[in-house]
């Protein structure tokens, strides 16, 4: 068995692990950390949930904590690039837990914040840089970021970055970043189109997979409901006060279709909030705080959450859509089953989307399990509460069809300069009683400089 002090990491690193009594590295880790010790670039392909954050920040905080240097005004040593506000939150957080002993510095530069503020606090320059592309270009039209100093380049969720639009983004950091440094690249999965962008920044990487692609998470259950598009809600409603939940996701395809979803659910009786990229930056935090700290149990949110969002007992993750890029499956149900835990993973599946479903099973090799409809189901339906009242701003337009905007259409490109950069991703609970899991074009949408 391998160690975390077996692998050679500066002690402050080593004694920041034992503090958060992190001793034995995952799979991923102790795959990639002795290559990155070494220098070498590396391409890492791990299913979501599996350690990937640690396996490329341990290594180098190593190598800045061995060769300390000063600070240049308006630069920083390392650069993490990730695609969503939330994601690079999480990521800087995790910089900040493991060299809590040492003595660099850790700034998140996103969308939906103060420019002015992080123009501030990146005049004197900074360590550990995490950004959403869009921002950071903006920094660096406005002058106040350099990336001539950058010694070491991360790329989280590369194939995400596609899906979201960022490849023009990405190309232009390219040209700004030095071509002596050491480049990661982390992602769950690793289709050909990202692994030609990966040969734009990589020098003879090493190559580490420590799950097949697209492969789902073993532990986690799978079912399927067959029902039509007007009783997804009706049936979501049941299930979530029916099923033994502890915290649960439930995935829409749109923005306003998940506000509309929370409506219904408050208006039964069910507290949930909404995280999507209409939502000020306050408000995500707000929602994603809430969620973790167990306040409210029901999270409903477009595949902006799908990636790297790591929230503890996350015990279901309902499809009330099934996203249109199947590869987007696989980060919605790695939500759940973390930490060696188990998992639900219930798909509602319209008629519309029967293909969807198919294109999932065939990447994944997983065959879901058919979920029956309740019984009575149809009353169930008739009696189905209003949604409650709607809150200044929400409008439930673009939401007339799972698919799109129109029946039978397929999804539109969504030009959205949010902070999440998310493309197109549509459509205090009353008793979480019941016996425990009862009844149970490739890249989508152009984002033009999302934040």
């Amino acid at each position: 068995m391998t160690y975390f002090s077996d692998l050679g990491l500066a002690q402050p690193l080593v004694r920041a692990l034992e503090a958060t009594g992190y001793d034995t590295p995952t799979p991923i880790q102790a795959q990639a950390i002795p290559p990155l010790l070494e220098g070498r670039d590396l391409c890492g392909i791990a299913q979501t949930g599996t350690g990937k954050t640690a396996a490329f920040a341990l290594p180098s905080l190593h190598h800045m904590v061995t060769d300390a240097k000063y600070r240049k005004q308006k630069s920083c040593r390392m650069l993490v690039l990730a695609p969503t506000r939330e994601l690079a939150a999480q990521i800087a957080e995790s910089f900040r837990t493991y060299g809590k002993y040492c003595d660099l510095s850790v700034l998140t530069v996103v969308g939906g914040m103060p420019i002015f503020t992080q123009k501030k606090k990146l005049a004197g320059g900074v360590d550990i840089l995490v950004a959403t592309p869009g921002r950071l270009l903006d920094l660096i039209d406005q002058r106040a970021v350099t990336l001539d100093n950058v010694e070491f380049f991360v790329l989280d969720e590369a194939d995400q970055m596609m899906d979201l639009g960022f490849i023009h983004a990405l190309k232009r950091i390219d040209t700004l970043l030095p071509k002596k440094r050491q480049t990661l690249f982390f992602s769950a999965t690793m289709p050909k189109a990202i692994r030609d962008l990966g040969a734009r920044f990589l020098t003879n990487p090493v190559q580490v997979s420590v799950t097949p692609q697209a492969t789902t998470a073993e532990r986690v259950e799978q079912y399927a409901t067959f029902v039509e598009q007007s009783e997804k809600q009706a049936l979501l409603t049941h299930r979530l006060q029916t099923d033994d939940i502890d915290r649960a996701l439930v995935f829409s395809r749109t923005k306003h279709g998940s506000d509309r979803i929370v409506r219904f659910l408050t208006g039964a009786g069910i507290e949930a909030r909404a995280i999507h990229g209409n939502k000020s930056q306050g408000q995500r935090t707000a929602a994603l705080d809430a969620f973790r700290n167990g306040s409210v149990k029901v999270l409903v949110a477009t595949d902006i959450a799908a990636r790297g969002i790591d929230v503890p007992g996350v015990s279901h993750v309902y499809n009330f859509e099934l996203p249109n890029v199947a590869e987007q499956y696989v980060h919605r149900i790695g939500r759940t089953a973390r930490a060696g835990r188990e998992g639900v993973a219930i798909s509602f599946v319209a008629s519309d989307e029967r293909s969807y479903l198919k294109d999932i099973e065939r990447l994944t090799r997983v065959k879901t399990t058919p979920l029956p409809l309740p019984e009575n189901f149809r009353e169930m339906v008739a009696k189905l509460p209003k949604a409650a009242p709607k809150s200044h701003g929400q409008s439930d337009e673009g939401h007339r069809h799972a698919r799109g905007g129109r029946p039978g259409g397929k999804p539109q490109g969504n030009r959205n300069r949010s902070g999440g950069g998310e493309g197109r991703s549509d459509g205090q609970p009353r008793r979480f009683g019941g016996p425990k899991k009862s009844g149970v074009g490739k890249y989508a949408g152009s984002v033009q400089r999302a934040r």
